[in-house]
């Protein structure tokens, strides 16, 4: 968590992804150390992901800064989330249910308004979600069409693609690559070490190693 508050301390000096920042950072950047190879291949685009859960107090700490960092990622790189399945304050059903409602949420521009509700839901309210009811009652609330939610969470695609984030994530869990989150993974290649990076100057760090990896 101290990592994490410096990771973000310095936000509003926020100057990502210059080429001065890059050149000089590059050369301390190590495979196996600051960041893992954990694929052969790239997304076929460009993006950083964020692998995370809606039970995670360190999730929801990073909302708001992501929300920031999402604004100055280099052109055309789009950042994505994954929620996670294998939390323990709930069931992996609930959990996937609330990785459809995301994807639902994303695709119908509620997700802004969504995903911090369902954090103060749960970790302020200290609610518990049951049913896929509970989550359509707060994406409601948020904004979004309640028939566009059943819809989405019967359709065809958004239930594929629910699959192919929690295929992703069990084969990193199953790895050891994943074993906590939040964690970033950019272009489905590259999995930051943060703790590899140094406390002093993390933020700096941090940044310029997301630079520098889309520059693999």
């Amino acid at each position: 968590m101290k990592a994490l508050k410096q990771l973000f301390g310095g936000l509003i000096a926020l100057t990502l992804f210059t080429a001065t920042a890059v050149s000089a950072q590059n050369s301390k950047f190590e495979a196996g150390n600051h960041y893992i190879v954990i694929s052969e291949q790239s997304t076929n685009k460009a993006e950083l992901r964020e692998y995370f859960s809606y039970y995670c107090p360190a999730c929801r700490a990073y909302e708001p800064y992501l929300n920031e960092f999402e604004k100055v990622l280099p052109k055309g790189v789009k950042l994505e989330k994954t929620h996670v399945d294998f939390m323990q304050q709930t069931t992996a059903e609930v959990q996937f249910m609330l990785s459809k409602a995301l994807i639902i949420a994303e695709k119908t521009a509620v997700a802004k308004k969504f995903s911090p509700a369902i954090f103060n839901y749960l970790q302020t309210d200290r609610a518990t979600i049951n049913s896929e009811e509970d989550i359509r009652n707060i994406y409601v609330l948020s904004g979004g069409d309640g028939a566009k939610f059943d819809k989405g969470m019967k359709n065809f695609s958004i239930i594929s693609e629910a699959k192919r984030n929690k295929q992703t994530q069990d084969k990193l869990s199953t790895a050891r690559q994943l074993t906590s989150v939040p964690t970033m993974v950019v272009n489905g290649k590259y999995l930051i070490n943060a703790k590899a990076l140094d406390e002093k100057n993390f933020f700096t760090d941090y940044t310029a190693l997301v630079a520098h990896l889309f520059t693999l």
